[in-house]
């Protein structure tokens, strides 16, 4: 099998997937996931274990997938933001889909370039802003190939609430060829979206706690 043939494939299964627990825009919560692993018995925990700090030899990892007589594991590192825990979520279970006969994986920097790994990255971005909905959104707002700024973007994730982080969406932008590239690199995102829309309240009540 060619490596686009299984990256398609990768997309396809995601949107089986979504389709299958009713997941219809690019709002998707760790709920949603979260009823996912229960519907396959998968266990869920957070790594390293509260008030306990990580070794050496799994500080960089961002998730891990285990597999054996007892069932399924999947366990996501304690540090990540909301937007990337969710990712690593779904990046995980496309492992727990596709990937069981290996019994394990760990997923972090070091090991991001293989196949199997693209493959797993290829499947979140799908189950959480598909490539078909990424594109209707863009084109509806009027922006045409090679033309999208990082506005659109904002305006893209604001107007659709999608929960995929910014990374995410300037990864597809360029694979799409929305956008030239580099015209997506070293945005300074949540400060722009504050910006053009103001702080989020959360933010608003932090800081006055803070003064």
């Amino acid at each position: 099998m060619t490596q686009n043939k299984y990256y398609e494939e990768m997309k396809e299964l995601a949107r089986s997937v979504r389709s299958e627990y009713g997941l219809t825009t690019p709002r998707v919560r760790k709920s949603d996931i979260g009823r996912i692993y229960k519907a396959h018995k998968i266990k869920y925990d957070l790594w390293p274990p509260k008030n306990s700090p990580p070794t050496a030899k799994f500080k960089k990892l961002r998730g891990a997938f285990f597999y054996d007589e007892c069932g399924a594991t999947i366990m996501i590192s304690r540090s990540l933001p909301e937007a990337p825990a969710l990712f690593t979520m779904c990046h995980e279970l496309k492992h727990f889909l596709v990937d069981r006969n290996l019994k394990s994986l760990l997923c972090g920097e070091y090991n991001q370039n293989e196949n199997i790994e693209v493959g797993a990255e290829i499947f979140a971005a799908e189950m959480l802003f598909p490539d078909a909905d990424f594109i209707a959104g863009l084109v509806e707002m009027g922006v045409k190939e090679g033309e999208c700024t990082p506005e659109d973007l904002v305006r893209l994730k604001h107007s659709t609430k999608a929960t995929i982080s910014y990374a995410g969406m300037v990864k597809k932008a360029y694979f799409l060829g929305f956008a030239r590239n580099g015209i997506l690199d070293n945005v300074k995102w949540m400060k722009l979206e504050e910006e053009m829309y103001g702080v989020p309240i959360y933010k608003q009540i932090q800081r006055q706690r803070k003064q």
